[in-house]
């Protein structure tokens, strides 16, 4: 549960946009849309070797392309 403090003066809309960047912070929407529909373990597993697989891939070339420049 996310708790926002508000002291005596505060306005609301300043309260809101601090709940609004907590909630960001947290993940809390997206642990909700990941929670919706249930998923294999093993769907899991390949989409993060995929994403791993993708990102290392743009690594290298990067590093590649640093190497000729």
């Amino acid at each position: 549960m996310i708790i926002v403090n508000i002291k005596s003066g505060d306005n609301i809309e300043r309260a809101l946009k601090t709940l609004k960047s907590k909630v960001i912070k947290t993940k809390q929407t997206q642990k909700l849309k990941e929670k919706k529909q249930y998923t294999k373990k093993s769907v899991l597993k390949r989409t993060q070797i995929l994403k791993a697989k993708y990102i290392q891939k743009k690594k290298d070339l990067l590093d590649w392309f640093l190497e000729i420049f």
